[in-house]
């Protein structure tokens, strides 16, 4: 479905949930330690249980590729019963252990919830069955991998949450597939919904770490893949220096797009965000030093009612670790929201 074409209402519009005020907690005062905290604090005392199960949903465009899937239950499995199950997807360069992933995890099943962690295509355990790899539109991947669960989990309903770049996934998807699964409600955080704009942020200087992080990753996605890339392809990604470069000669080359310009012009969620009919939770803190916060605050949200924005001052990238709370701030926050959707 064309971005300029929205959809007609087929869930209620929901008065939001009163959120809670976002505080960061000592020592993570400011955008960056908040953004670092993770990569800092990593996985202690969150590790993948002995009985996660690990699942395998096909993908149905030919390739032949296959994503793999954690699959926790809560302690309580009783809980479970006609709960929606939550399906979270990860951002740029993460995997279904990444430390986000693995807190909202542990969040949702506190609350009863089966959680799904998906590895897109290319990343994580699905890097051994995948020979392409995901980018920001990749929504097809979404709109299979969910066709893949099974049934019964289905039938529950679902709860989708994106990260970072799998947060403009889902986004798009959302658009585009969600009246093909029993959704029951969306929540983004931190999503580069300007993907124009974020690439161009990352040339800062104040960046540098972060930019170099991130490409250095990348690149090693590239030659872990099932078939490692030829030789002129290989010397591409080598030489790229910049998230921007290799958006232009590695991302856009494999997937058919002109340039960079033309992968960002398609694939950026802002411009699909109208055609939502679904409740969906935005949240993006205004400090994000990854992401500039423009691109939230010139959009006009009372377009769409389907849509509740939250934008905090505070939180950094997928940070939002508050004052007092166990949890993150925006795991609460999509706890609340996701009550009163299913409510």
């Amino acid at each position: 479905m064309a971005a300029h074409e929205p959809q007609s209402d087929r869930t209620a519009v929901l008065d939001p949930p009163r959120f809670p005020e976002f505080a960061p907690r000592a020592p993570w005062w400011g955008a960056d330690l908040q953004t670092l905290r993770n990569v800092v604090v990593g996985n202690a005392g969150r590790s993948d249980e002995d009985d996660t199960q690990r699942i395998a949903l096909p993908l149905l465009d030919g390739s032949g590729d296959v994503l793999w899937a954690a699959v926790d239950e809560p302690e309580d499995a009783s809980r479970v019963g006609d709960r929606p199950t939550v399906v979270l997807i990860h951002g740029l360069s993460g995997t279904d252990e990444s430390v986000y992933m693995l807190a909202s995890r542990d969040y949702h099943l506190r609350r009863g919830h089966r959680v799904v962690r998906i590895n897109l295509r290319g990343a994580g355990a699905s890097r051994a069955t995948c020979r392409a790899q995901y980018h920001a539109g990749r929504s097809e991947d979404l709109d299979e991998a969910l066709r893949g669960l099974p049934a019964e989990w289905r039938s529950a309903g679902l709860l989708l949450v994106g990260y970072s770049l799998g947060g403009n996934m889902l986004l798009k998807f959302a658009a585009e597939y969600a009246d093909e699964h029993p959704i029951a409600a969306f929540a983004s955080v931190s999503a580069p919904i300007d993907l124009a704009a974020a690439s161009r942020r990352f040339l800062d200087r104040r960046n540098w770490v972060y930019h170099q992080h991130l490409l250095r990753n990348m690149k090693k996605e590239c030659f872990a893949a099932t078939e490692p890339p030829d030789a002129e392809e290989s010397e591409a990604i080598e030489s790229c220096r910049s998230i921007l470069e290799f958006d232009e000669r590695v991302v856009a080359r494999r997937n058919g797009f002109e340039g960079a310009d033309h992968y960002y012009a398609v694939n950026h969620a802002r411009q699909y965000l109208e055609a939502i009919a679904h409740p969906t939770l935005v949240i993006h803190a205004l400090d994000d030093p990854w992401i500039p916060s423009v691109a939230y605050t010139t959009y006009a949200w009372s377009k769409n009612p389907h849509l509740t924005p939250v934008l905090p001052r505070g939180g950094g990238h997928v940070g939002f670790h508050g004052r007092g709370d166990t949890f993150a701030f925006h795991d609460r926050c999509i706890g609340l929201f996701f009550d009163r959707a299913l409510a």
